[in-house]
């Protein structure tokens, strides 16, 4: 924070006030504009609070036009070449890296509180066996209140510490069973003897008649992306999470709000949409320069999805880092060559990082198009991908409700409106209209 200020002028009234400026460690300075209303009678307008801070914040730092993605001050690049997830979970929460005793400790407390209850279970009889797994997600997440609620005083700390280790060591768990459930599978058990990633994969695929030993490079390249997406500072989601954990509502209501808005197919729906693309071009029967060149077409509707970044103006840090794990993986599997749509995405690839229409606008393959890339290359189902963004993005989520709760200057959300419906009007009677 500094002492600078912003003088304005309502060329209206004539009145003259000063805002105080704030400067954080990063970024843009702040324009403290609560004493507008008050001082001038003005509200601001800003559809999508696009140029609007709701909040401080120490978790993560994001500088699009230099493709900088910062954990608590940590280069995204390094933790991913030298952090696993779990390191990353308690950095996130605590806001520095852990000493070896404390990372075995909290990585000891989130296995062994991987079971659910197992009247939970029962939860998931209650759904269509067709219900999207996303669905399922926001249902059974939302309902871990009704069996925790020894721990939901949001005000205090240990209690927030106890929700926190719970969400990240169940939601393994429930992703896994949405999908053996919507398969007619027999429900797996967490195991306590693999990794978190690794249980993930286990529970997954695992079945009770065989024994199931996860892939050491499945699991390296899971834990890559779950690092990849721990969090993105305060997007769609992690604003849902703060705007409904600001009433004081439970953590588990919260994250569960956090889980609904990431389902958007806005916001953690890309990768999806990548290889739907990819299959559409695939059984199309066209090549890839045909494609390319009605995306380079402005009088043709169609976009290729994958490439640029609402956020990042310059190349997205985490495909740089997830593109090597790409290629590994389907060099493992044959590099691509007996599968079709791997094929394509290769091609695609290779014209967005040379064609100069793509070099020029910065339209670079981004996280998006190689996870989901890798996802399918792991077995993964559609319908999963955006759960298991719901699975890496709880670290941040619940990070953020933590500061929240634990800062003097949060308030409940309340954004404000400009009113353009109708004025006053009198009541006319309904026989007479």
């Amino acid at each position: 924070m500094t002492s600078k200020t912003v003088t304005l002028t309502d060329n209206a009234t004539g009145k003259v006030i000063e805002l105080p400026v704030h400067e954080g460690s990063h970024g843009p300075d702040c324009i403290d504009i609560r004493s507008l209303y008050k001082e001038l009678g003005y509200f601001t307008y800003d559809p999508g609070f696009m140029s609007t801070a709701s909040c401080s914040s120490a978790v993560t730092f994001i500088d699009g036009s230099e493709g900088t993605l910062l954990y608590r001050g940590y280069p995204i690049e390094q933790l991913a070449a030298q952090s696993t997830y779990l390191e990353v979970c308690y950095l996130l929460l605590n806001g520095d890296l852990p000493s070896s005793d404390e990372l075995h400790d909290f990585s000891r407390i989130i296995k062994e509180h991987s079971m659910m209850h197992e009247a939970v279970r029962g939860f998931y009889d209650g759904f269509r066996h067709d219900a999207h797994p996303m669905a399922i997600m926001v249902g059974v997440v939302g309902a871990l209140s009704a069996f925790y609620h020894d721990a939901t005083d949001v005000h205090n700390p240990e209690h927030r510490k106890i929700s926190a280790h719970r969400l990240i060591s169940k939601m393994p768990t429930i992703a896994a069973w949405s999908y053996k459930y919507a398969n007619g599978q027999p429900f797996m058990y967490p195991q306590n003897r693999l990794s978190y990633t690794g249980n993930f994969l286990a529970m997954m695929f695992g079945v009770p008649t065989s024994t199931y030993e996860p892939d050491p490079t499945f699991v390296r390249a899971l834990d890559l992306i779950l690092i990849l997406h721990a969090d993105h500072e305060q997007n769609a989601s992690t604003s849902t999470v703060r705007l409904s954990g600001s009433s004081e509502a439970n953590p588990f209501a919260a994250i569960s709000a956090g889980i609904a808005s990431l389902w958007g197919p806005l916001h953690g729906g890309a990768n999806e949409k990548v290889v739907m693309m990819l299959e559409d071009i695939v059984h199309s029967g066209k090549t890839v320069e045909e494609f390319v060149a009605r995306a380079k077409d402005k009088d043709d509707p169609f976009r290729l999805m994958g490439f640029g970044h609402r956020v990042y103006k310059n190349y997205d840090p985490r495909a740089k880092i997830i593109r090597e794990m790409t290629h590994k993986l389907l060099a493992e599997m044959g590099g691509g060559e007996h599968d079709p749509l791997f094929e394509v995405a290769l091609k695609l690839e290779k014209i967005a990082l040379e064609d100069e229409y793509f070099v020029e606008r910065k339209l670079y393959p981004n996280v998006d198009f190689y996870s989901g890339i890798i996802l399918r290359a792991m077995g993964i189902p559609l319908n999963m991908f955006t759960v298991i963004f719901a699975l890496a993005r709880t670290v941040g989520w619940i990070s953020h409700w933590n500061e929240m709760m634990q800062d003097p200057e949060s308030r409940i959300g309340r954004p404000r409106q400009l009113y353009t419906g109708s004025k006053t009007r009198d009541y006319i009677a309904i026989e007479d209209r």
